[in-house]
């Protein structure tokens, strides 16, 4: 009788695994982030109305009907889970207490699939990579002729890091509860498993607070200020609408911790103190200093001396409103962490405020970065009294840390976390200068506006957290590493996800792979296959790794220009004859030698199709054009390289100089000449700080030595601070004058005024092309 039951339980387990017999060459698998080893071998296994799941426990049950269900919709079959010992499951899942947390190994036979684990998370993990070498389709609506079979496979897994973050910042810009759920989806696809909520900021309260409703009834909401980016946006006055804005009720927190639970992601909330609380304090404006003598609303864009205002550390009932506020804030998150900011407070009240310079003395501090140590460590120390652990940003470390507290390092690559290290404590990774996805992710002219330089995909994916120079103690105490998305420039969903997807994958890959294995090209072979999953789930993602940098500079009285693109399974193609590129233009094989007025247009192409945006660059000469620049400094080249800069002044098209210090550079046109008029370009931005020069001047020469004033002019406040972001021409008339050395002198405007968006800020100077004709 045995022989007949093992016959039918064979038949059984092939109806429901079809092996493709007569492949026996193993598939390439590609799984984002990659898996520490991958062994193919040959053939398939299928997915069917009668494939069965066979799991040890209902923890284990949940893990794979929550996989079993994402085929549902697509294939129209739901495969069966069940816990019965005694059951022949085509997929099995086995516990392994030897096996480190969060590890799986995961076999692919053409017969059954195989899956070890010794915790939930392991067993999920392993379904993510099998989710992963399903078709893209797995992710959308109904797809009749897919085909749902995975590839024969042996795997064996575990993260590098135990904290792999994304910092989601919803204060700034309020993100819908779905697309929340919707990133959370991603994140568990890609092996992320810390959401930290930015939920509090100068510019919105997003958590309701049963104690306190007017956090939400005032606080979630703000003024508009349509079509004005947000660092140029002008504070609210008393009285105007304030339209902008929502929160998320009790309920929804619920769901959203929830839901990510359910993928295992912990959602860490973050309350942000004792600065960036002007939202919090429009509402409840008893909580500030009381020699604060400005109105108080819910800040629409940077603040200006408005992001002064912050609790009062010399209130005492300041902290039993925030003691409050976090009794809610833990029964909502049962996360292991609770972040308390820290960040960026600006003591300029406490200095003049008689409850906190009371509060310096009767507490024996000396200063009050010392008194922002002190508010810190009473509210960590109340976090940490209910069982919690306590993360907060950098600049902690300029006072005595709290107890326990984890460092999470942004400034520039992160470094003020070593400090904190050096003190035993343990820390997490953000770097602003690699890690924060608000920046630049490609070439700037295609790019929407945001701040400063470029953090693009291939740097992400290249930032390797441990570095050489560490003491040897503190690789032990780092706990991971963390994207974050600060969202100041957002106005929907979709620029949200625009700026986190494509690079939140190699985000992933930098905390999941083994030290020492990255591998750009095979990394770009595993997004490419990841990718279509995004287009099946509806989320917008930026193609910016497929567009072209160019670096164009003098080369002997001619221009010399380098395209580049980041991927290196492209050809560039280029045309000068003014037509669109196509895959039969020129191949772009080395720098081209441009020696006279040209529209160069590039663009990229893989397997004959165009990929990238098309560059355009039309470069014009003049007398000054490819001539040397002396003292310019080492970008001064981009002044006379042909080609104007875009309205992004961190595009590589503008030269700058440190604020504060007067201008002079020098352009040899290589032999005397008769000059009649003198342009350089200029660009304003006014929520930047980056603005006219206060004069510019113009002196020739014959010898490089003595030199002589041909013209100058002087700029009036009024026009140098006008708001806006443009680009405008400095013009002055040379007079026909003949000389061979151009020398310009410039000053910038110095502070901005009261008024401005950034008072008391240096203005910056940024200057592009000089035209001399």
């Amino acid at each position: 009788m045995r022989r007949p039951i093992l016959l039918l339980t064979l038949t059984l387990g092939c109806m429901g695994a079809l092996t493709a017999c007569g492949d026996r060459t193993p598939m390439p698998v590609h799984v984002v982030p990659e898996p520490a080893t991958v062994v193919p071998e040959t053939g398939f296994f299928e997915f069917s109305e009668r494939t069965t799941f066979a799991v040890g426990d209902d923890e284990q049950a949940a893990v794979a009907e929550a996989f079993a269900a994402l085929f549902t919709v697509p294939a129209g079959f739901t495969p069966r889970v069940t816990t019965d010992p005694a059951a022949a499951g085509d997929i099995r899942f086995e516990t392994d207490t030897t096996r480190t947390a969060e590890s799986y190994a995961l076999h692919v036979t053409p017969t059954g699939i195989t899956v070890r684990a010794a915790d939930r998370s392991g067993f999920f993990y392993a379904m993510q990579t099998l989710r992963q070498l399903l078709p893209a389709a797995l992710e959308g609506s109904r797809a009749a002729d897919a085909a749902w079979r995975v590839p024969a496979v042996r795997i064996e897994d575990a993260p590098r890091f135990a904290y792999r973050g994304m910092h989601l910042d919803v204060a700034r810009f309020f993100m819908p509860r779905e697309h929340v759920l919707r990133l959370i989806e991603c994140m568990a696809q890609l092996k992320l498993n810390k959401l930290h909520l930015h939920l509090t900021d100068d510019n919105g309260w997003r958590l309701e607070i049963k104690r306190y409703p007017r956090l939400t009834e005032v606080g979630a909401w703000r003024v508009d200020r349509p079509g004005v980016p947000f660092p140029a946006r002008r504070n609210p006055a008393p009285g105007e609408p304030t339209p902008v804005g929502g929160f998320y009720t009790q309920d929804d927190i619920r769901e959203i911790v929830a839901y990510a639970a359910e993928r295992q992601i912990e959602v860490i909330p973050e309350i942000d103190v004792p600065a960036h609380s002007n939202a919090a304090l429009a509402a409840y404006p008893e909580y500030a200093c009381p020699v604060v003598n400005r109105y108080i609303g819910v800040l629409p864009g940077l603040g200006g001396r408005n992001a002064d205002i912050i609790f009062c550390a010399g209130n005492e009932q300041v902290f039993g409103f925030l003691q409050n506020i976090l009794d809610e804030v833990l029964e909502l998150f049962p996360s292991r962490y609770i972040h308390l900011g820290g960040d960026e407070a600006w003591k300029t009240h406490w200095k003049t405020c008689p409850l906190c310079q009371a509060r310096i003395r009767r507490e024996k501090l000396a200063s009050v970065e010392e008194l922002q140590g002190y508010f810190m460590r009473r509210v960590c120390d109340y976090v940490r009294s209910k069982g919690r652990e306590v993360i907060g940003w950098d600049e902690l470390t300029n006072s005595r840390l709290p107890e326990g507290v984890i460092i999470q390092g942004w400034q520039g690559y992160g470094q003020a976390a070593l400090k904190a290290a050096a003190q035993g404590h343990r820390f997490i990774l953000t770097p602003a200068r690699v890690l924060y996805l608000i920046r630049y992710q490609g070439p700037q002219r295609f790019e929407p506006v945001t701040y400063f330089g470029n953090n693009t995909l291939q740097d992400v994916y290249g930032y390797e957290p441990v570095q050489e120079d560490w003491a040897p103690e503190y690789e032990s105490l780092l706990m991971g590493v963390q994207a974050s998305m600060w969202t100041e420039f957002c106005d929907t969903p979709e620029d949200v996800e625009y700026l986190l997807f494509p690079r939140l994958a190699a985000l992933a890959e930098v905390a999941w792979q083994p030290r020492g294995t990255k591998d750009w090209p095979g990394f770009l072979q595993r997004l490419d296959t990841f990718l279509p999953r995004l287009d099946a789930m509806g989320v917008t993602y930026a193609r910016s790794m497929f567009n072209i940098q160019q670096r164009i500079e003098p080369d002997g009285g001619a221009l010399r220009v380098e395209l580049a693109c980041i991927r290196p399974d492209v050809e560039i193609r280029y045309t000068t004859d003014g037509s669109e590129p196509a895959a039969d233009s020129p191949l772009y094989a080395e720098p081209l030698r441009i020696e006279g007025p040209v529209t160069v247009k590039c663009a990229t192409f893989r397997d004959g199709c165009r990929e990238g945006e098309v560059l355009e660059l039309p470069l014009d000469f003049n007398k000054a054009t490819a001539c040397p620049v002396l003292g310019a400094g080492a970008n001064g080249y981009v002044l006379v390289n042909g080609l104007r800069g875009s309205d992004k002044y961190t595009d590589s098209e503008w030269c700058t100089w440190e604020p504060g210090k007067e201008v002079s550079f020098t352009i040899d046109l290589g032999a005397c000449d008769t000059l009649h008029r003198f342009t350089a370009g200029c660009i304003t931005n006014y929520g930047m700080a980056v603005h006219l020069p206060s004069q510019i001047s113009v002196a020739l020469s014959d010898d490089n030595r003595t030199f002589t004033e041909a013209a100058s002019r002087r700029f009036t406040p009024a026009e140098i601070f006008r708001e806006g972001t443009f680009i405008e021409d400095l013009t002055l008339d040379l007079g026909g004058r003949t000389a061979r050395y151009v020398q310009v002198r410039l000053r910038d405007a110095g502070p901005c005024p009261e008024n401005h968006v950034r008072p008391g800020q240096s203005a910056k100077l940024y200057l592009d092309e000089i035209i001399i004709e």
